[in-house]
């Protein structure tokens, strides 16, 4: 997911601000200085050069494949072994997320978020900010002013005053080795709809939920009704307008928007401070300064040497007066603003799994404490099992039948206080 935080807008009629000189905001890294002979022996010199060959290798992995050695010296060299002490942080949190993919008799089942972070020792990182998690990590303030900062601007359009867990999974999601689905991750969605058989109605809102004793009467903006024994809320209801009778209570939650502008064009390298279109990088990521109008700007796709089509992230929309400034010539603007993610902040608060004390279920409670596709199947895998576990077997039996390796056993069981079943 890449979701960018509200920000202030230019007002209508507003001169845009003064071109920024991003060279500036994005600290570039120093050029290496000649290479000196050393004055340690031989044998101290092959030792010093072993323990080098070992971090670089441990700097390919936490940093994308196509960037040359002399690029991770430079890194290194500027952040020292802060880049390796962020890739433990990362590594540690990854670690126990992946407990939430161990069999199912390993693990219960979750009635709220606290519960659920606490079992696999992830609660922690939601009470404090990743700035100061890192801190205490061991990184330093360059480090996270600079390389740490681009990251979260880029996939939670935040600063480093998010959430500690909201940060290492941003982190996480900047690292080599990630994975996704040629054609697009649009067919995850699409393939999972098709394996569950599952009706879907599309330009269909709900607008009321009513509690009608033994099942949910939902109504939507089409006119129809629909009698469900079990609801799940799987949409953030921060921003919709569902009523719910009798009403449900949860805490307050922001969440950021989104303004994602696609060009056609190409960029001014003036704007940049450049002499040359050639010089502009392919990704440009931005720090928290707020004279930078937006968070970051990717080449989307390469029609030809003077023709691309970009994306950029930011805080707000982005007007024409501004675009102009950016972009040498601009054949095509599409603009999308859409609330990407909750606004991260520590402490977090969480919503209820179950907020009626019955079978009417919130997914999406758990996106405060992070919000990626994993968070979000992980969250519905739960509140899948939480049903199972609390509908009655008259009920169960109703329910469509899975498929033979995915059968429902009869054991339900108690496990240190939390309910569990197996799948």
């Amino acid at each position: 997911k890449n979701r960018v935080n509200g920000g202030d807008q230019l007002r209508r009629g507003e001169s845009p601000p003064p071109p920024v000189d991003l060279r500036d905001a994005a600290a570039p890294l120093p050029l290496p200085p000649p290479p000196r002979a050393s004055p340690l022996p031989a044998g101290r010199r092959r030792g010093h050069l072993h323990r080098r060959q070992r971090h670089l290798g441990r700097l390919h992995g936490l940093l994308p494949h196509q960037l040359h050695r002399p690029l991770l010296l430079l890194l290194l060299k500027r952040y020292g072994f802060s880049l390796l002490r962020m890739n433990s942080f990362v590594q540690e949190m990854l670690q126990k997320f992946m407990l939430y993919y161990n069999v199912f008799e390993s693990r219960p089942v979750f009635d709220n978020v606290e519960e659920m972070l606490k079992w696999s020792g992830l609660y922690g990182l939601t009470r404090r900010t990743l700035e100061e998690e890192l801190i205490d990590a061991g990184l330093n303030t360059q480090t996270i002013s600079e390389l740490v900062t681009v990251i979260t601007r880029i996939n939670y359009g935040q600063s480093t005053s998010i959430s500690g867990l909201a940060g290492a999974v941003s982190l996480a999601g900047s690292e080599s080795g990630l994975w996704s689905i040629k054609g697009g991750n649009w067919q995850l969605a699409a393939g999972l709809l098709k394996t569950s058989n599952t009706t879907l109605h599309l330009q269909e809102g709900i607008e009321s939920i009513s509690d009608a004793g033994d099942y949910y009467v939902l109504k939507s903006n089409k006119g129809h009704e629909y009698n469900c024994t079990v609801t799940v809320v799987a949409t953030p209801l921060d921003e919709v307008n569902i009523t719910f009778v009798p009403p449900i209570s949860i805490p307050p939650r922001k969440m950021q928007h989104t303004h994602t502008t696609f060009v056609r064009g190409l960029l001014d390298p003036k704007f940049f401070g450049l002499s040359s279109a050639s010089d502009i990088p392919e990704l440009i990521g931005t720090m928290e300064l707020p004279n930078i109008p937006f968070s970051c700007i990717s080449v989307r796709k390469k029609h030809s040497e003077h023709d691309m089509t970009y994306k950029i992230f930011s805080r707000a929309k982005l007007e024409d007066a501004l675009l102009d400034q950016i972009f040498s010539t601009r054949k095509e603007t599409i603009r999308i603003d859409w609330p990407a993610y909750p606004h991260y902040q520590a402490p977090e608060d969480f919503a209820p799994i179950i907020l009626d004390g019955r079978h009417l279920y919130y997914v999406n409670t758990f996106e405060s404490a992070a919000s990626a596709m994993e968070t979000g199947a992980v969250a519905a895998e739960n509140v899948a099992r939480l049903i199972i576990s609390r509908l009655p077997l008259k009920l169960r039996a109703g329910l469509p039948s899975p498929p033979e390796e995915g059968r429902i056993k009869s054991f339900a069981g108690e496990e240190e206080g939390s309910r569990r079943v197996d799948l």
